[in-house]
């Protein structure tokens, strides 16, 4: 079966696939991420999603955390750039239940000073528990760097200072600027009916008053090549290159997720790894990957290696990259790159949780859900010439940068 979507007077649309489980996955997916956010807001959004469970005008903390977590279920959230996410996975008699509270903290938190002021220092913990691990740090201040002036280079966790000066009245005021009907899809994959989960959703999100928005692109490319060493003190050195890319709805998207997976992908047999790994023993941790927003994208390579051998495995990972730029795929590489490609892909969307959050992206972005078997079609439709065009475009030595931490 597949996806059934619905779109309430409002803008909220609801998205759902009926599969034969005892658990379903539900979730309220928002288009408001730390790129939303003022150069006086950065980490606004992230702490609201932590606030979102520290009480409502008609429930505390605890009787939040507990609504779920009484029957064996779970809610949660995250925030990344471009979204903010709030699930619960559960037993599936309990949609009514699981609906209820996750309308009740997104429309009616209350944001007490006590509880703002409490998650600020969990935040500032958390912040400092991300520099103390140089894996997650580069790939922030790799972003920063390369969407040099755009919020989207922000870190998600946002900055102690920012954090500190933030006011119950600015939320309030990020929440009305940001936070529209029209910007929400809820998002569900379970064995309810379609029919009574329109009705339920309908009773908790479709009386909600029509907050419409148009959201305007704006990203300004500010890229310039750079190439950066950072003292860490660290065991190893930890190198980060890339380049910026493709859109979430540019067209070539497609043949660089199939160069991203060929390159430093899940696979064990990636290029990447099998060079700087398997051949050489130079690395360890060794991956690539690609990242596409609204309106720009980006893509890195990373690999953590012994101080001295850093030079040796730039010089290998520029080589697999100009061999991808100039060695056409023959026809069987061509076909066992997309046949992994896919298959990755389908043993993803075989996780019910997983299947919820992408049809709830899709619908964000594109208004639709696309099945697996189209996306599988628009694959087999990329071909050598492609890949090798798309390399040079992204590939060009003269366009990748550098972010060293030694």
């Amino acid at each position: 079966m597949e996806f059934e979507v619905y779109t309430f007077q409002n803008g909220i649309r609801l998205v759902h696939k009926r599969v034969d489980s005892p658990v379903a996955h539900c979730g309220v997916i928002i288009e408001t991420g730390s790129r939303d956010e003022k150069d006086n807001e950065h980490g606004m959004a992230h702490l609201i999603e932590h606030l979102l469970f520290k009480g409502t005008s008609k429930r505390r903390a605890y009787h939040i955390l507990s609504r779920m977590e009484d029957v064996g279920s779970e809610i949660n959230a995250y925030t990344t750039k471009e979204e903010t996410c709030i699930y619960s996975t559960f037993f599936k008699d309990y949609y009514r239940r699981a609906l209820e509270l996750m309308s009740d903290v997104i429309f009616n938190s209350v944001y007490p000073d006590r509880e703002i002021e409490k998650e600020k220092d969990v935040i500032i913990d958390e912040i400092n528990s991300c520099k103390d691990s140089p894996y997650d740090l580069i790939f922030d201040e790799f972003e920063e760097l390369a969407f040099d002036g755009n919020s989207i280079g922000h870190s998600i966790l946002g900055e102690e200072k920012s954090l500190k000066s933030f006011t119950r009245e600015a939320i309030l005021q990020f929440i009305g600027n940001n936070y529209h009907t029209n910007e929400m899809v809820i998002s569900s994959v379970g064995s309810i009916p379609f029919e009574k989960l329109v009705k339920l959703a309908e009773r908790y999100f479709g009386n909600q008053p029509a907050r419409l928005h148009k959201r305007a692109e704006s990203f300004t490319d500010n890229y310039k090549i750079f190439y950066k060493t950072v003292e860490k003190n660290t065991f190893q050195v930890h190198c980060v290159m890339g380049n910026l890319a493709f859109n979430i709805k540019d067209e070539k998207r497609y043949a660089l997720y199939l160069l991203n997976n060929l390159l430093g992908g899940p696979g064990l047999n990636s290029r990447l790894n099998m060079s700087l790994r398997e051949k050489n023993g130079y690395a360890y941790n060794v991956d690539s990957t690609y990242n596409a927003y609204i309106d720009t994208g980006i893509i890195n390579i990373y690999f953590g290696t012994d101080k001295k051998d850093l030079k040796k495995c730039t010089g290998i990972v520029s080589k697999e990259l100009s061999r991808l730029k100039n060695q056409t795929l023959s026809r069987m590489q061509l076909l066992k790159a997309k046949k992994q490609l896919t298959g990755h892909m389908a043993i993803s969307l075989e996780i019910n949780e997983n299947l919820m959050f992408s049809a709830g992206k899709s619908m964000l972005v594109f208004n639709k859900v696309d099945t697996l078997k189209t996306v599988t079609e628009r694959i087999e439709l990329i071909t050598s010439d492609l890949l090798v065009e798309v390399a040079h475009e992204i590939f060009n030595p003269e366009k990748i940068s550098y972010l060293i931490y030694v």
